[in-house]
């Protein structure tokens, strides 16, 4: 149970305390901020509504306590990491139960999501033995007009503080990836979590406070917004930040002092779907792809662009699959389950009736029970649709018909976003064309949209992001260079067992 046994020290009467100093602590505010349960729409958890003095205080215990973990010998980093995966995986049922009452993930989603972040954590701390354990050797005589005087060795360094901001709909994994990167590179951490979300994260971080990490290097402080967000993001003790979320990444990169950032903003994914693909393939996908976790997924499948003379038949398979999807609470494991919040139904809700006001064709009848909503394909959408281009986060699907592969390229390319895309066809000459072409970060051939395995490269361009994800990227990007340069009085060549230098 959450809040119970190991993890009943988190819990203050019925608000749970965020945690700096290797302590779990009640806010000064006296207030609390509650967590709204999607499914019930009532109250099912509260946090504490952390000050900013109290952001102060963990920005300069993160400081501090980074200057010692700096020195810790990478194997003793990797060790605790190894040792947090372990109680994480250990622990996966109160923090999935977590999961199913803050977001309304589905129970063996959300325990799988749990079960990923150990291993991911683990992964992170193997790849940041290699990574960080290698350098470099430069010599200067490789350089025009240089002898062979200088010697140059390169290390790469942690940056000192990294704020890690993940979203609601993987706030446990998005902060792993954030914080096992940050930590093995010798940084130390302070955590935003997502109101919605937020008690999985403080469940997730009270497994690293298990596995004994030093006093200040991980903080986890909770709030609204409002209060904490841009004195968070704009706080002078921050060396780097890493958001996963919406526009408000923008905002971020906008207000942001002179920091590396690393940032994915969401996508608009496109599926285009060619006259030679294999069809039940696409439909699959499609219902994958756009459709699990009710379509709240960066990664999600957002608009298919069909060849015209495959659509109808594609149509159909895709509606007989939908027909097959379970909608309901996320305790009984169905497909689709209450989108996050009520803000979020009636935007999506405000999709569909502008679609609806042009003439898209319903493939079903749009039904919602609160914030239910039940699984919506849309076929002939045209340009002038907001669905067309705005990223709805729920389970509607647009469908445009599309007459030539170019046609569909434009559109895609066409969008302010460009994180991920999709190919199906049985042509790879033609696919790899086509991925060239796709102004997106990543292009699937013949598989829906998808981050990971977490050790893949992720990344977004236009509006989609800044920078890029996957262990090695994030370690590499949470550290900088430093380079240290032997000066030698006179040029020194190696001359292998031909010779010898004169001393």
């Amino acid at each position: 149970m959450a809040g119970t046994g190991v993890f009943s020290e988190i819990l203050d009467g019925d608000v749970y305390r965020y945690y700096a100093d290797r302590e779990w602590k009640k806010s000064s505010s006296g207030k609390a901020v509650a967590i709204i349960n999607p499914t019930t729409r009532k109250t099912q958890y509260k946090v504490q509504a952390c000050t900013q003095e109290e952001v102060n205080k963990a920005m300069e215990s993160a400081k501090a306590a980074q200057k010692s973990w700096a020195k810790t010998p990478l194997w003793k980093r990797a060790e605790l990491l190894h040792k947090a995966a372990a109680i994480l995986k250990e622990h996966k049922a109160p923090i999935a139960e977590c999961l199913v009452k803050e977001i309304a993930k589905p129970a063996k989603d959300a325990v799988t999501e749990v079960v990923r972040s150990g291993d991911l954590v683990s992964y992170t701390a193997e790849e940041g033995v290699r990574v960080l354990g290698e350098g470099k050797f430069l010599v200067s005589d490789s350089f025009p007009g240089n002898e062979r005087t200088k010697y140059c060795l390169t290390s790469k360094i942690p940056l000192g503080v990294i704020l890690a901001i993940p979203p609601f709909n993987y706030p446990v994994n998005l902060a792993v990836s954030k914080i096992a990167p940050a930590l093995i590179a010798g940084n130390s951490l302070v955590l935003k979590p997502p109101t919605q979300g937020a008690v999985s994260a403080l469940h997730m971080v009270h497994c690293f406070h298990l596995a004994g990490f030093p006093k200040g290097l991980i903080s986890c402080v909770t709030g609204k917004g409002s209060e904490i967000g841009d004195f968070l993001t704009m706080h002078p003790g921050v060396n780097c930040i890493s958001f996963t979320g919406g526009d408000t990444g923008i905002a971020i990169s906008k207000k942001a002092g002179m920091i590396p950032l690393q940032m994915e903003l969401g996508g608009k994914d496109a599926c285009i779907v060619l006259e030679d693909a294999d069809l039940d393939l696409v439909a699959s996908n499609i219902i994958k792809g756009g459709f699990s976790y009710s379509g709240q997924r960066c990664t999600a499948v957002k608009i298919v662009l069909v060849m015209e003379s495959v659509a109808d038949a594609l149509v159909e398979k895709v509606k007989a699959k939908i027909a097959k999807l379970t909608v309901g609470p996320p305790e009984d494991d169905c497909d689709i389950t209450p989108v996050v919040s009520e803000s979020s139904a009636n935007f999506i809700e405000g999709l569909v009736k502008d679609a609806k006001e042009k003439g898209a064709t319903f493939c079903q009848d749009y039904k919602r029970d609160g914030n239910l909503i039940w699984p919506l394909l849309l076929d002939d959408v045209r340009p002038d649709m907001r669905i067309a281009w705005e990223e709805p986060f729920g389970p509607v699907l647009p469908v445009i018909r599309i007459n030539s592969i170019e046609e569909g390229i434009h559109h895609c390319n066409a969008s302010n976003f460009g994180l991920q895309g999709c190919v199906f066809t049985k042509d790879v000459n033609k696919a790899i064309l086509i991925s060239d072409a796709m102004e997106t970060g990543t292009v699937q051939i013949n598989s829906a949209p998808a981050r990971g395995p977490d050790h893949f490269p992720f990344q977004g361009l236009k509006d989609s992001g800044i920078g890029s994800q996957g262990v090695t990227n994030s370690i590499n990007m949470m550290t900088k260079i430093k380079s240290t340069v032997i000066n030698l009085p006179t040029p020194s060549y190696t001359l292998g067992n031909g010779g010898h230098s004169k001393l």
